[in-house]
C-alpha cells in the first residue's frame, strides 16, 4: 500500500515514518504540497498524510485543490494539524481524519487501515453498479445496446444537433421473414442469426455510432455527425453484409435486411419521434417493395426514396 506524507517535520520523517513502513505502508517523502499535486496525476497513493505548516502551499491549500478534482474525491487523506481551528478547516475541506502530533503510530495504522477498507468496500460498488448499468443497457442475446440504451443516445445526439447545428441520422432495419427462420430452422439457429446480424451491424459502423436491438428482428442505428448520404453508405454496406452471411447447418440459412433511413435537418423532423417515424416510414416501404433494399426519407418533405441492392 502505498502512503504519501507531506511534512517538514523532524520527528514525523525520523521517527513516524519508519514506524508505518514496518507496518506495511511503502512511505514517499515530500517537502511542500505543490510536489504531491505535480505527481498525483501521474501516480496516485493510497492514501496521504497531510501535516501542517507545510510552506507557501500548505495542507489545507492542497486539501482543498484535491477535493476539486472528482477522481481525487475518495483519496483517503490524514491531517496533522496543532490548532483547534484548523482541526473543523480540515474536516470541513474534506479531511478523513484529524490528529494531533505527535502521533501513536499504532493508532494512525489502524486509522489507516480502517479508511482504506473502506474505500476498497466503496471502489467494490461502484464497479458493481457500473456492471448492473452495463447490464441494464445491453440486449442479453446480441451483446448490443438494448432499446433503452439506444431511446437515451437518440435524445442526447438529436439535442446536440440542435444545439450545434450539426447532422444525425437514423437507421431503422428489419430481418426479412425471420419467423421462418424460426420456422424451418429453430430459434436456436434463429438465435444465432440474430447475432451474427448484429454482429454485422456492428463492424459497419463507427465508434461514435450507436447501434442496439430495437426489438425483435429489429435493428436501429444512431449516426451523428453524418448527412443523409452518409447514411445511405453504411445502410447499404450493413445490407450487403448481412447478405453474405451463411449461418445454420451446413451453412443452409441466409437472411436478408430491409432498412429504413432518415435524418436530421430535415424539414419534415423537428424532435426524434419525427426523426424514428420518418424512418420507419422508409423501412416500412422498403418491406412493402420487396424486401432487401434500402429505402431513403426525403430531407425536403415527406416521402421516400429507395435504394436497390446493387
Amino acid at each position: 500500500m502505498q502512503l504519501w506524507v507531506a511534512s517538514t517535520r523532524a520527528t514525523t520523517r525520523g521517527t513516524l515514518v519508519p514506524a508505518l513502513e514496518q507496518g506495511g505502508w511503502v512511505c514517499t517523502l515530500f517537502d511542500d504540497g505543490a510536489s504531491v499535486m505535480r505527481r498525483l496525476d501521474a501516480e496516485p497513493p493510497d492514501a496521504l498524510l497531510l501535516e501542517d505548516p507545510l510552506g507557501a502551499e500548505d495542507a489545507f491549500s492542497v486539501l482543498g485543490r484535491l477535493r476539486l478534482f472528482e477522481a481525487r474525491v475518495d483519496l483517503p487523506v490524514v491531517v496533522l494539524t496543532q490548532a483547534p481551528e484548523s482541526r473543523v478547516a480540515a474536516y470541513e475541506l474534506g479531511a478523513d481524519d484529524v490528529l494531533t502530533p505527535p502521533v501513536d503510530h499504532v493508532e494512525l495504522l489502524a486509522r489507516l487501515a480502517r479508511r482504506g477498507a473502506l474505500k476498497q468496500r466503496t471502489d467494490a460498488l461502484l464497479v458493481q453498479g457500473e456492471r448492473l448499468e452495463r447490464l441494464a443497457l445491453t440486449d442479453g442475446l446480441t451483446q448490443i445496446h438494448n432499446r433503452r440504451h439506444f431511446q437515451i443516445r437518440l435524445a442526447e445526439e438529436f439535442r446536440r444537433a440542435q444545439r450545434y447545428d450539426n447532422p444525425m441520422a437514423l437507421i431503422l432495419a428489419d430481418i426479412d421473414h425471420f419467423k421462418a427462420v424460426n420456422d424451418t430452422a429453430g430459434h436456436v439457429v434463429g438465435d444465432q442469426v440474430l447475432r451474427k446480424v448484429a454482429g454485422c451491424f456492428q463492424a459497419c459502423i463507427r465508434d461514435t455510432d450507436t447501434v442496439a436491438r430495437w426489438g425483435g428482428e429489429e435493428f436501429a442505428v444512431v449516426l451523428p455527425q453524418t448527412h443523409l448520404a452518409g447514411a445511405l453508405t453504411v445502410a447499404e454496406r450493413i445490407r450487403r453484409d448481412v447478405s453474405a452471411l451463411r449461418l445454420g447447418p451446413a451453412d443452409s440459412v441466409s437472411v436478408t435486411t430491409s432498412l429504413g433511413v432518415s435524418s436530421y435537418p430535415a424539414a419534415h423532423v423537428h424532435t426524434t419521434d419525427e426523426l424514428v417515424r420518418t424512418a420507419d416510414e422508409a423501412l416500412y416501404r422498403a418491406k412493402r417493395d420487396g424486401r432487401n433494399r434500402v429505402c431513403l426519407t426525403d430531407p425536403a418533405g415527406p416521402g421516400t426514396h429507395e435504394r436497390r441492392p446493387s
